[in-house]
């Protein structure tokens, strides 16, 4: 058998069957995971399904009234869209109204509650060391334990060293009294860590011992307030909970709460600020495959923050329970309160304990974006109805199927039988786009928004613009006097470069569109470049090996008038044939 020519394939000639099968078989195995994973519709964005939509205002920190501008609010956006989009949260908005308020918008179909803590979670994030702790309410402060905390569920630990595996508790006390006096301790107690000087002043004995009756006063005032608000706290009080240290400055012991790992309420005494969030550098949430100790956030800190963190576990570490625990601490809340064995000198650590992803993922968040430039107040929550982009989406779809009719009248009209190629092979290419925009949804968080859908039906352009470049080619083919099959094995190659550097222009123009844009647009950029490369596929896999079938049929390859591929229609030269030139007539004198 000889071989076949260059730029023809046996295979592609011989096995279309294949490649048809193969598509077919991916579309199937698509749809099946999509009613599998419970999604069977694509999740909508905001302006088709509803959702929530928060009102931030930024307020002035205390002693600085210009904190409020432009520069600030911009950077607070950029770390709300980050906390966000760290959530798998896709096609939420966030933009600032007016001078001092900030919108965001989250789809419905996405856990609104969670995204709805990250983002209204807007203090500055701080690690304080914890003084006392205990489980608040009602039942739990007859017979309260300062050493009650979570520490048992999170652990710090420097990447080099081993984990702790247990905390030492201190005795418990059991009365307001004793409560009183375990605060009134940890305050004066030399191991409260401090930066600062005069925190140090009020926490370690030396330094009161030398100090003005004035200062000792003050500390004294200071630490019977203190107490007094720490006895009174009950944290499964909402309106208590939201007070909770209210007011009180970094630099300032303060109250706070928290959940425990059984997810009680859990009330504290933290020490002033030691870390703040914009010391560290990078979080993330990561499976500890190695000891099997399920998920951990690990941290890297700055060069100034590594320095600080090194500082504050070294002197936590002597102590024992709960003064050996740091609290993190964001918009007042304490999100975890881990505690150390050793002083962490690596510029790098680890929290684990009894995190499942969520959490762990959560956390990190919270370590990675926390700092924002200024203080917010969740002004109101609302809930959007979609019923105006429900109408919008009703004209889009009109408008779709408008067009998808005029390109199938074309097609019919003009390549006739090739029309039975190129319908079926728009129907794949949309069934493989809605299949995997269900699927998208919740594997990333993909919404489909308006513009989403505005590129879908972009893409039904392009993936007909395919199927003409390669009906033309054969045509060209035929034109030169070809038959059918040897034209379309002919045309393949040289339609394949045409449509492959037209989709290569298109991808990278969605590309270029999805980086440089934000928000909406990047719905319809995401739209346009995943039916760029169905188009590839479909054209490769499905209307290639379709028309070569098709080929072999006698209606196309006799160049019916019906099958768009008749050849005096296209005007097709007739084949070369060499033909004898008559002999010269005799002269009948010499004959």
């Amino acid at each position: 058998m000889a071989a076949p020519k260059k730029g023809r394939s046996a295979s592609a000639q011989s096995r279309p069957g294949r490649s048809l099968a193969f598509i077919l078989i991916a579309i199937a195995a698509l749809t099946g995971g999509m009613f599998l994973s419970g999604h069977p519709t694509p999740r909508l964005g905001i302006d088709l399904a509803g959702g929530t939509s928060i009102t931030l205002t930024a307020k002035n920190e205390p002693g600085q009234p210009n904190a409020i501008n432009q520069t600030n609010m911009n950077t607070a956006v950029d770390i709300m869209n980050r906390r966000v989009n760290g959530l798998g949260v896709s096609e939420a908005e966030v933009q600032t109204q007016g001078s001092d308020n900030i919108i965001v918008n989250i789809p419905k179909g996405t856990n609104s509650k969670e995204a709805r803590d990250q983002v209204g979670t807007t203090a500055k994030l701080y690690f304080r060391p914890v003084l006392a702790t205990e489980v608040s309410g009602s039942a739990a402060s007859a017979s309260p334990s300062p050493s009650a905390s979570s520490s048992s569920s999170s652990k710090a630990t420097d990447k080099a060293t081993e984990k702790a595996t247990s905390s030492s508790s201190a005795s418990p006390t059991s009365s307001a009294t004793s409560q009183g006096r375990a605060v009134t301790d940890a305050l004066k107690a030399d191991s409260t860590p401090s930066a600062s000087s005069s925190a140090s002043s009020s926490a370690s004995p030396s330094a009161s011992s030398s100090a003005s009756p004035s200062a000792n006063a003050s500390a004294s005032a200071a630490a019977t307030k203190l107490q007094a608000q720490y006895t009174a706290l009950d944290c499964t009080d909402k309106a208590q909970r939201a007070k909770a240290g209210e007011g009180a400055k970094a630099t300032d012991p303060t109250v706070a709460c928290g959940k425990n790992s059984s997810g009680q309420w859990q009330k504290y005494v933290l020490g002033p600020a030691e870390v703040k969030g914009t010391d560290i550098k990078s979080a993330s949430a990561v499976f500890d495959t190695q000891s099997a100790a399920g998920w951990k956030v690990t941290m890297e800190f700055t060069s100034g923050g590594s320095k600080k963190f090194a500082d504050i576990t070294g002197k936590l570490a002597k102590n024992q329970s709960p003064q050996n625990q740091f609290a993190i601490v964001l918009d007042g809340d304490v999100v975890s309160d881990p505690f150390v064995q050793q002083a962490l000198t690596g510029g790098s650590a680890e929290i684990s304990g009894s995190f499942d992803q969520t959490e762990a993922q959560g956390l990190a968040n919270m370590l990675k974006y926390g700092s924002l430039p200024l203080d917010f107040k969740e002004s109101s929550v609302t809930t959007v109805t979609a019923a105006l982009g429900g109408e919008q989406l009703h004209a889009g779809l009109i408008a779709g199927a408008i067009g998808l009719g005029l390109v199938v009248i074309y097609l019919v009209v003009y390549y006739r039988g090739l029309s039975i190629i190129a319908i079926p092979s728009l129907l794949v290419s949309g069934a493989l786009t809605y299949v995997i925009m269900a699927l998208l949804g919740p594997t990333i968080g993909f919404a489909l928004n308006l513009p989403a859908v505005c590129g879908a039906i972009v893409a039904i352009g392009i993936t007909a613009d395919s199927f003409i470049v390669f009906f033309e080619r054969i045509r060209d083919e035929i034109r030169e006097g070809r038959s059918l099959r040897p034209a379309v094995e002919r045309a393949w190659p040289r339609a394949r470069r045409t449509i492959l550097v037209s989709d290569f222009v298109s991808f990278l123009a969605a590309a270029v569109l999805f980086i440089v844009t934000v928000g909406k647009v990047q719905g319809f950029a995401f739209t346009l470049g995943l039916t760029t490369v169905l188009d590839v596929v479909v054209v490769f896999f499905f209307t290639k090996p379709l028309m070569t079938l098709l080929a072999r049929r006698k209606f196309y390859a006799s160049g019916s008038r019906w099958s768009g591929l008749d050849p005096k229609a296209l005007g097709a030269k007739p084949p070369l044939r060499r033909t004898r030139r008559p002999s010269a007539p005799v002269d009948p004198k010499e004959a």
